[in-house]
């Protein structure tokens, strides 16, 4: 691997790390940053650009794993094996809710996934996403409840949980972003910004994971030896900075709200189109 692929790898895995879980889309992004920068379709070309952009995700999804392991342990059960002793609260999100929360974008990604690849992935199309997405998080800020029923992600209900996985549908297209849909999606139908926060990270872990491991079946012809340190290093590189964005993310949420990443998107837009298209 050379020295050049090495450093494009660790800018995609930064950029990945720290934009997955804030609400300003990830995808969106890295193709920005790869289609009007790095360029590596081009100079990569035995390095398929969309699909190492999906397989560094679980560089991401492990950052999750890590940080919310003791909820992923009590959601699979595991707490009663490890210690038989545990006390398991009635009211707890539940593992159902989850899958409840996934199943609309699941259902919508296979549909449409062989559309999303071919015509979305592109830095006019991302554009358009980061501003609906934009807005819809000035929307969700706007109308907030007062006093969410949700002020934890242990307080949602089934039909929360379905909502949020029905506006999740947006981020399908690039550059809306996952999490600020879901966030906003949360807010709106009555949950904490944390809540919903919460919420959003415990469901990407499953559906990032699905769709990283449909990439992988769908390219393994791809991940020859030479190719393997450049996924490797983008892997880490992810892991190590959405870790770092995380903790600092989850910190910020119910203080500074959605608002500031919605201005955020809003003013990069502008900068692209003025600048640089």
């Amino acid at each position: 691997m050379e020295f050049i692929e090495m450093i494009k790898a660790i800018i995609l895995g930064l950029v990945e790390g720290l934009t997955e879980f804030a609400p300003v889309s990830s995808t969106g992004h890295m193709i920005l940053v790869d289609d009007m920068w790095l360029k590596s379709e081009e100079s990569l070309g035995k390095y398929p650009a969309n699909t190492f952009k999906i397989v560094i995700q679980l560089g991401s999804i492990l950052a999750v794993v890590v940080v919310f392991w003791k909820r992923f342990v009590d959601l699979l059960g595991l707490n009663r094996i490890l210690n038989k002793n545990a006390v398991v609260s009635k009211q707890r999100l539940k593992l159902s809710q989850v899958i409840v929360g996934l199943i609309p974008a699941g259902v919508f990604g296979v549909l449409f996934e062989d559309y999303i690849d071919e015509y979305l992935f592109s830095t006019e199309t991302v554009l358009i996403g980061l501003v609906l997405g934009a807005i819809l998080m000035i929307i969700a800020d706007r109308y907030a409840a007062k006093d969410p029923s949700a002020k934890s992600v242990d307080q949602i209900t089934y039909k929360q949980a379905l909502s949020v996985g029905l506006i999740q549908c947006f981020s399908l297209w690039p550059g809306f972003s996952r999490s600020g849909a879901t966030i906003s999606g949360g807010v709106l139908v009555g949950m904490s910004h944390r809540a919903a926060a919460d919420f959003t990270f415990i469901m990407a872990v499953p559906i990032m994971a699905g769709a990283s491991f449909l990439s992988l079946l769908k390219n393994w012809q791809y991940f020859e030896a030479d190719a393997i340190p450049f996924f490797i290093l983008g892997f880490i590189s992810a892991f190590i900075f959405a870790l770092i964005s995380i903790k600092f993310f989850l910190k910020l949420i119910d203080r500074i709200k959605l608002t500031p990443f919605a201005i955020y998107r809003i003013v990069l837009v502008l900068i692209i189109v003025i600048f640089f298209l």
